[in-house]
Order: structure tokens, then C-alpha cells, then sequence
């Protein structure tokens, strides 16, 4: 048993990293080599890939199973209070001493070897499955899918593709077809892969990959079908229809990503699809904070958390807003330098009053509180700057005391009011 502290140990692995990443699954087959190879050992996975939603429909899908009374290993990213939020093992968040001994395994095994953070980390992630009997092993792709430190399951349960948009130009491509070819890297000869609402560009390349690989495919619009009813969630495929409640994860989207859970647990012949609806949990996608430091401090304004931080996201978010009853409505808004802030902001314009601009607490890559004061206006929203979360909540809980505040741009700005709750 180690005895170390796995922050200490993360920070060690970060000075492991090349000087320019290059997306390649070299380094770690050569860790899982030396580790007698644990991706062989793995229970079924289900393996999740799209740039919005994976997260979500990888909630759902759990919820499902364990409604069955199934037990699952997961594995998503980034975190965003604790390291430990990335690996769940058998339905638990990993323990401290687990997580620090697997991470010290790793870095010996790795021999001082260049190595990325998320690729030994996933590794870490892969051994604590292998080691731990579960039901399924699910798995979100952290960034693109072909060259992905996750794509080692060579031979998946079930694929899933959530909606393909832009991010992450900088590795993936910089159109969604290109993007779309690398999401569809995940896809395995004779592993049926569940496809959400696409574009026509993204469908044509998952289309055509999936053919070339063999990989049968149920398709949003074609194989399956998802809407809301009388305020119930309908879904239907081929083998009859599902009258369920409305998921649990609030917002429009979520209509969406649960029929991509639904058709999953469908084409695994496992889970409890009203599970499924109710039961799932995903923190800072429009987290509602009832509780916590920031709730009682301003207990009248209506608080809301979301992490999401490309176009795609930004649209999701405003018609989530714009399904909610009618509130004055006010951002408090921080990003990175890497993203698209006017493409995030601009559906949102229509929707909110105001956005207060800040800096995201500890991160080097935060555009500062101006830039993005700067970029909001230009996108027609009044836009003041904010020392803090907490800075802003005050102003306008003074000038609008029933308000709606949406804290939103970034996971990380995300994770930093959640350390902040406790």
C-alpha cells in the first residue's frame, strides 16, 4: 500500500510530458506492455466518443445498467473538484490509497519514459478495472478517438457517437469532417455503434468509416427515434416504443443524448431504461446549487453551474434558458484562451441581461476578465468585468435580487466553485 499523496504523485507525471503533444497511441502500448497488458482483461466496454454529450449519455447509460443491478467501472474526464471523480470502480469513486498505489505502479512501470498525464492516467484507470470484477467498463474519450489514450479496447461491447462539432481544431482537423474521422476512429469490425443527431458532413464520414471497418450502426433519425410527448420522453426503434419520464439532466439536448443512451442499453440487451432517466447524475452540466457556500450566501438569486465551453454548447445552454420560466437571467462567465468565446457567447445574447467577466482562478490559459467582457460585448451583451464568482453574485444579487446567474464557460471555472462548496 502506498503511503504517498496521489496529488504529489500526479504532479511527478506531469514532468513526464513530451514538449509537444502528438497524438499516438505508441507510449501507451508500450506501458500496457510492460503492465502484462490489463486492456486485455477489461469487463465489456462501452466505449463513448462526440464532442458534447459524452459525458451525459455516459451518465445515463450507467444509471441504466446499475437500475439493473449491474455493477459499473467508469472512467471519464477532466475532473473537476478531485482527481478521483475520473475513476469510478464498481460503481465507487476511487479511494485515495488505491488511486496513489496504481499511480506509483504506473510510474515505475514507465521507467522515467516521456508519457502524457491523460495517457498514464487512463493506464492507472485501466489497471484498477482489470483487477476489479464488474458487469461493463464504461469509457469517455478524452480528446478526438483514433489516437485517443482510451481507443485500446480492441474489442468494445458498444460504441457510442454523441453530436460532432467544432474543438479542438488544433488536434482534430480543423472542419467537422475531419473531427468526425477522428471520432469515428473508435469504431471495431462487427461492434454495433450507437450514432447521435449529426450533421450531414459528420454522418457521410462516420457512414463511410463505418462501412470500411465493418461496424454496424444505429442512427439517430433512422434506427431510432426520441421526443418529448405529453411531457414524457418517447423513444422508439425497431423493437417498439419506451413511454418514459423526462431525464433527469436538465435542458432540451439531454432529449437527445438520453435516446442515444436508450439505443445503447437497447443493443446491449442490459439496464432499466426509467433508471436511466431518473437516477443519472452529472455534475456542472446545468447543475442546479441549492446548497454550499454560494447558495446561502445569496439565497434568493436561482443558481445554476455549467461547464460547457464550445458553440455547440453555448446553443445548448441558451435553449436550455430558454425552457426554464421566464427570469431575469445574468452569466457570470470566465474561459480559456482556446476556445471560441464570441461562438460560445453569441446564442447565448439573446438570452441574459447581462455577463459578468472574470478569470478563472489558477489557470494560465484563462482569457483575463477584459477579454472576455470584450468578446461578450461584441456579441451584443452588457458585459461588466469581476474580481470573482462570489464578486459577481454580490452585484447583482444588490441590483437583481430574484435573478437567474448561469456560471458558466469552462470546466475548470466549473471545478473551482465546486472545490469552493466543499
Amino acid at each position: 500500500m502506498s503511503g504517498a499523496n496521489s496529488d504529489i504523485i500526479l504532479e511527478r507525471l506531469m514532468s513526464l510530458h513530451p514538449k509537444i503533444i502528438d497524438l499516438t497511441l505508441d507510449r501507451v502500448w508500450r506501458l500496457l506492455a510492460t503492465l502484462d497488458h490489463p486492456e486485455r482483461a477489461l469487463p465489456p466496454v462501452i466505449h463513448i466518443a462526440g464532442t458534447n454529450g459524452k459525458g451525459s449519455t455516459l451518465a445515463m447509460i450507467r444509471a441504466g445498467l446499475e437500475g439493473a443491478g449491474l455493477t459499473c467501472h467508469a472512467y471519464t474526464s477532466p475532473h473537476l473538484a478531485r482527481f478521483h471523480e475520473r475513476i469510478r470502480v464498481a460503481g465507487t469513486l476511487i479511494s485515495e490509497p488505491y488511486l496513489a498505489e496504481l499511480l506509483e505502479e504506473c510510474e515505475r512501470a514507465n521507467g522515467g519514459a516521456s508519457i502524457t498525464y491523460f495517457e498514464i492516467t487512463t493506464v492507472a484507470a485501466l489497471l484498477a478495472f482489470a483487477r476489479t470484477p464488474a458487469d461493463y467498463t464504461l469509457l469517455e474519450v478524452g480528446l478526438g478517438g483514433r489516437l485517443d489514450a482510451t481507443n485500446v479496447a480492441d474489442r468494445p461491447a458498444l460504441c457510442v457517437i454523441t453530436p460532432i462539432s467544432l474543438d479542438h481544431q488544433q488536434f482534430l482537423g480543423e472542419t467537422v469532417a475531419e473531427i468526425a474521422g477522428e471520432k469515428a476512429g473508435i469504431l471495431k469490425r462487427g461492434v454495433p455503434c450507437v450514432v447521435g443527431p449529426q450533421s450531414d458532413e459528420a454522418l457521410e464520414v462516420i457512414e463511410a468509416k463505418a462501412a470500411r471497418a465493418g461496424a454496424p450502426l444505429l442512427i439517430h433519425g433512422q434506427h431510432w427515434h426520441v421526443g418529448i410527448e405529453h411531457d414524457r420522453l418517447v423513444y422508439q426503434d425497431e423493437t417498439g416504443l419506451l413511454d418514459l419520464p423526462r431525464p433527469a439532466l436538465p435542458g432540451p439536448h439531454q432529449i437527445e443524448n438520453a435516446g442515444a443512451a436508450l439505443a445503447g442499453l437497447r443493443a446491449l440487451g442490459a439496464g432499466q431504461a426509467e433508471a436511466a432517466m431518473t437516477q443519472a447524475e452529472w455534475p456542472a452540466r446545468m447543475q442546479r446549487l441549492r446548497s454550499g457556500p454560494l447558495a446561502e450566501a445569496y439565497p434568493t438569486l436561482d443558481l445554476w453551474l455549467d461547464g460547457g465551453h464550445n458553440p455547440a454548447a453555448g446553443t445548448a445552454l441558451a435553449d436550455t434558458l430558454f425552457s426554464l420560466p421566464a427570469r431575469p437571467t445574468y452569466l457570470v462567465c470566465g474561459m480559456l484562451r482556446t476556445k471560441d468565446v464570441s461562438g460560445f457567447l453569441r446564442p447565448l445574447a439573446a438570452q441574459a441581461q447581462g455577463l459578468h467577466a472574470l478569470s478563472i482562478p489558477g489557470e494560465q490559459a484563462t482569457l483575463t476578465a477584459a477579454e472576455t467582457a470584450e468578446a461578450a460585448r461584441g456579441v451584443g451583451l452588457v458585459a461588466t468585468e469581476a474580481a470573482g464568482v462570489a464578486e459577481a453574485l454580490a452585484e447583482i444579487s444588490a441590483q437583481t435580487p430574484q435573478a437567474r446567474v448561469v456560471i458558466c464557460g469552462s470546466l475548470y471555472l466549473a471545478g473551482a466553485v465546486l472545490r469552493e462548496a466543499g
